[in-house]
């Protein structure tokens, strides 16, 4: 294979991405053997922005006790190698090539690792990948520039047994660092609360001196800060449970934290749909992530539900790959696989891009989006397309997408469908969205549903769009062979338009 050995490749022993230009990515399952969890992420569709066709976790608690015994937990080896197995014959039955399969912390640090890596190579023929700490960061961080590829900041992993830090910025990965903060190995601390509190300030700064302070925005991955998350959204009352590029301020998640120290537990799990096994680390959990934003002061603190498995494809494409947006490539798969007519979302675009003439690269992406978008609800009843609409958009597993982008782009594609949104069930999904951004979606929304009933191929080349706004008109132009195709809908849809701009009309038809 052009020289390189099985090693070269890491984890996946090929490559995965042989020609840089390609966007389809053959189905690719990833083993995580971590600390705490079991987990068989098996991706699929578009390379930069890849879907998850199969997804399961198995809480085993490998790690638990590690600190004191030195060695993987009994019952987490028992579970872990039950779940690889059931792993191995579902990766079988989906016909995927060998899986990846790496692991983490507790199988690195524990004296009997080797042996326990060894007895799953044996017994299922799946050989694991055990990556070091600094490697661990890394991945995780390049999972976060999967789905932010423009993110700055510090990333921080925490799984059971470690937590890693990485730098992020300019699309690479910089200063990397380990630490045993994880919550399974922190549960064995020998100390009081007095004792705990204070190792954990110590290794945290330690950590500081080696990655520095400075960093604005502070990235969370791991399953522990996700629980947390989930308990940010409850004690606020937020309306939409999507946890990638959730953001919180340190005022909003300090509330959240000494919340957390003064609840019920078991009374937050059952509204969380939180595991056992992941509410009983929250609480140690929450001391770290504590003295992390005490340490490192960030103005922003987000989620990333992307992390060291996604890291490990980002790992193998090329710059050119990497520099795509994964938003749009999202967008373009679910528009070649659910769209009546593909491609005319690019089309629809390039027609009512004269309307967005003012707006900057980073809000033309949405509108871009949203017109790929505009027709994959077809197949629902007719009464439901824009409440489908709206839902892929909000709910959809999207990268590169900020929560009030979701809601954005979600209202865009209800008024594609829906002249009005008075009677929707989604009110307090709005409420994300400021009113003055609601209009410009009910704008976006009604010009993709003018342009989709214009005309079913080439509406450049069928009718030209002008928005000026200083004199309150929208204009439209309509070309000779197109006359008969500005019938009495697309007049009322184009009306519609008009009156969401609150502007006149001026109609010009070629003879």
């Amino acid at each position: 294979m052009d020289g390189h050995d099985d090693h070269d490749w890491g984890p996946f022993g090929r490559p995965l991405f042989e020609d840089p230009g390609a966007r389809a990515l053959s189905r690719v399952g990833v083993l995580d053997v971590g600390s705490n969890s079991v987990r068989l992420v098996v991706f699929d569709g578009a390379a930069r922005s890849p879907a998850y066709f199969f997804n399961e976790k198995i809480l085993c608690g490998l790690g638990a006790g590690l600190g004191e015994t030195g060695r993987l937990n009994p019952e987490g080896k028992t579970r872990a190698l039950s779940a690889i197995r059931r792993f191995k014959q579902l990766a079988q039955a989906m016909n995927l090539p060998p899986l990846s399969a790496v692991a983490t912390a507790a199988v690195r640090d524990a004296e009997d690792g080797p042996a326990f890596r060894d007895q799953i190579e044996a017994e299922t023929g799946i050989r694991l990948f055990v990556i070091d700490g600094e490697e661990e960061a890394r991945y995780s961080a390049q999972g976060v520039l999967l789905g932010w590829p423009d993110a700055e900041g510090l990333m921080c992993d925490i799984g059971g047994s470690s937590m890693e830090l990485a730098e992020i910025a300019g699309g690479k990965v910089g200063r990397r660092v380990t630490s045993g903060l994880g919550p399974l190995k922190l549960a064995g601390f020998t100390g009081g609360k007095k004792e705990l509190k204070a190792h954990i300030r110590a290794v945290m700064e330690g950590l500081a001196a080696e990655v520095g302070t400075q960093h604005k925005r502070l990235y969370l991955v791991g399953g522990s800060w996700r629980a947390i998350a989930k308990l940010d959204m409850l004690r606020r009352g937020y309306p939409l449970w999507v946890l990638h590029e959730y953001r919180m301020t340190p005022k909003d998640l300090k509330k959240t934290l000494d919340w957390i120290a003064r609840s019920d537990l078991e009374a937050l799990r059952a509204e969380t749909s939180t595991s056992a096994e992941r509410m009983q680390l929250v609480p140690i959990a929450a001391q770290v992530l504590k003295r992390l934003v005490q340490t490192f002061h960030p103005k922003e603190i987000a989620i990333s539900a992307y992390g060291i498995r996604e890291g490990l494809l980002y790992e193998q494409m090329s710059d050119r790959l990497r520099r795509r947006d994964p938003l749009i490539e999202a967008c373009r798969f679910i528009e070649q696989k659910d769209a009546r007519m593909p491609g005319f979302g690019g089309e629809l675009f390039e027609f009512l891009r004269p309307l967005f003439n003012g707006l900057g690269p980073a809000r033309l992406r949405i509108v871009k989006a949203a017109c790929l978008l505009h027709d994959v609800a077809w197949r629902a009843h007719p009464d439901y397309r824009h409440e489908e609409a709206f839902q892929t958009a909000t709910r959809a597993n999207l990268g590169g997408l900020t929560h009030q982008e979701r809601v954005f782009l979600g209202m865009a594609l209800l008024h594609r469908y829906k002249n009005n949104r008075n009677d929707c069930h989604f009110r307090d999904i709005f409420t994300i969205l400021p009113e003055a951004e609601q209009t410009r979606a009910e704008v976006l929304g009604k010009a993709m549903r003018f342009g989709a009933m214009l005309t079913m191929d080439r509406p450049s080349d069928r009718a030209k769009i002008l928005w000026r706004p200083k004199k309150r008109e929208l204009h439209l132009t309509v070309m000779p062979d197109a006359n008969d195709l500005f019938g009495e809908v697309a007049r009322a849809r184009f009306q519609s338009l008009a009156q969401a701009l609150n502007a006149d009309t001026v109609v010009t038809r070629r003879r």
